[in-house]
């Protein structure tokens, strides 16, 4: 058995990738979808 200090567990291949809601993180908590198509508008813009 090996020791658990010697264990490298590979990284999942959802930790490696963009999650598909990243362009959502600034986007406060509990808000509305008006509030997230007005972010997505804004974003589309710039």
């Amino acid at each position: 058995m090996t020791d658990a200090a010697e264990c490298k567990p590979e990284p999942l291949e959802q930790e490696t990738k963009e999650r598909d809601d990243a362009h959502l993180d600034d986007i406060e908590e509990g808000a509305g979808c008006t509030e997230i198509w007005e972010h997505l508008a804004e974003k589309r813009e710039e």
